[in-house]
């Protein structure tokens, strides 16, 4: 017998989770709406080579990889159909790849279609992507991502925008305690400098630097040694991060005291980015944080990530690209985005209880119309018409059946009202109408059933 369940860190999603995730998702695409972003799509499979070498070293190993296909795996593979040769690598045998996120493709389409896009292109996206990663709470091999990204200026207004932006998404879902980490690589990249790690190993530091949340500074400690990094700047680089948690968890002026901290690390000119975007962010809850690197290779200036209190990782991220587009393209073209976890948005607000009532019980049907008697079908499907004509979302119980069954059907899929027709109701030109709720019957003329319902 075959197995059922999904393949591992991939779900199936019943009519209630779709109904929560079709919220969430609307509310999203009604904020970037409201900002001016214009929706885009992409292939879910990718040219392998558009993908690789933009993420780094652990990005590139989460890659899911499509074999070739048919005479084409054979030529490559250099085997005959009935014989394996395991020496060939599976770069060898895959051209093809499902996306890894949504920015690369985006990437992509700008260099492509650069001509036909405006000066100042500003795209929402939301569709799924695929990580080869291993499954944990909130963490799966497919998920979607909703971007949300502005190419072609170098303004601090960008950065800014994108805060506000993601600010008044959370905030309509109900969130009210997150807080959007804000950093800069350049900051990182003088950090790195200060404590003596050599330029070659700064990505090998930021990999071990991503960690600090999930393993931390004992665990980042062990992984910067592993990776050639002296136990002098190791030490010196999680001494800034822990001076910089004191002043977070002492919570006064947090930013204030930390730029004061990095004036003589980090240049002027980047202190003055990371004051902008502070200052046009308004009241959204910004909170400099020196030790935020995002693991992405592509990352060029400032980087940003969402948490939560009650859950380990992010809840979403992003930051500046300015060098992505110009991989595809001679143009190289400013770009900044930030991207909504939607998979982590709905464990925390399942946990927390957070969707509202219509949402959280909500019923396929307003109404579900009875069948009496196969004489009769064609009446109830008829009454159907008129209820739905009327706006009602009505269902029909499929066939004629006891009227003890059809109550129970209709209690199971939670309807709030069942249209009872029978003979005596079909005669009259009537229908009864049963509040599911509260058990109360009563009788109408079939012009006013609608109107009562409602």
């Amino acid at each position: 017998m075959s197995k059922t369940n999904p393949a591992r860190g991939m779900r199936d999603f019943l009519p209630a989770d779709v109904r929560k995730r079709e919220y969430v998702i609307g509310i999203i695409k009604e904020v970037y709406e409201s900002y001016g972003f214009e929706p885009l799509e992409t292939p879910a499979v990718e040219n392998l080579e558009t993908l690789m070498g933009k993420y780094g070293e652990e990005g590139n190993q989460l890659i899911f990889k499509i074999l070739k296909r048919g005479e084409k795996l054979v030529q490559s593979a250099g085997f005959s159909p009935s014989e394996r040769d395991e020496s060939r690598t599976l770069n060898e045998l895959s051209d093809l790849a499902l996306r890894y996120d949504l920015t690369v493709p985006l990437a992509r389409v700008v260099a492509h279609h650069r001509n036909e896009l405006p000066k100042f292109f500003k795209r929402y996206q939301i569709q799924p992507v695929w990580r080869a990663d291993r499954p944990a709470r909130g963490r799966f091999r497919e998920f979607y991502q909703c971007d949300v990204d502005a190419i072609g200026s170098s303004s601090m207004t960008i950065e800014a925008e994108l805060i506000m932006a993601v600010t008044a998404i959370l905030r309509r879902l109900g969130f009210a305690d997150f807080t959007i980490r804000l950093n800069h690589r350049e900051v990182l990249a003088d950090i790195l400098d200060t404590a003596g790690v050599p330029a070659e190993k700064h990505g090998d530091a930021l990999v071990a630097i991503d960690k600090l949340d999930k393993i931390g500074a004992e665990g980042v400690a062990k992984e910067l040694a592993e990776r050639g990094i002296g136990e002098a700047a190791a030490t010196m680089l999680l001494d800034i991060f822990e001076q910089t948690q004191k002043i977070v968890d002492d919570g006064k002026e947090v930013n204030r005291t930390i730029v004061s901290n990095l004036v003589n690390i980090v240049s002027n000119e980047v202190l003055t980015d990371i004051g902008h975007v502070l200052t046009f962010a308004g009241d959204c809850p910004v909170q400099l944080d020196p030790s935020l690197a995002r693991g992405l290779s592509y990352y060029t200036g400032a980087i940003f990530e969402i948490t939560v209190p009650d859950l380990a990782g992010s809840l979403g991220g992003g930051g500046r690209y300015d060098g992505l587009i110009g991989m595809f393209g001679k143009e190289q073209i400013p770009a900044c985005g930030f991207s909504l976890g939607l998979e982590r948005i709905l464990v925390v607000m399942e946990e927390r209880r957070m969707f509202p009532p219509e949402i959280a019980d909500s019923t396929p049907a307003d109404v579900m119309v009875t069948i009496w008697s196969e004489e009769t079908i064609a009446e109830s499907l008829k009454l159907a018409a008129e209820l739905r004509s009327a706006g009602l979302r009505v269902t029909v119980y499929p066939e004629p059946d006891k009227f003890g069954k059809q109550m129970k059907y209709a209690d199971q899929i939670n309807v709030p009202y069942v249209a009872v027709l029978g003979e005596t109701e079909i005669a009259e030109s009537k229908v009864t109408l049963k509040n599911m709720q509260t058990g109360e019957q009563k009788t109408f003329i079939r012009e006013e059933a609608a109107r009562n319902i409602k």
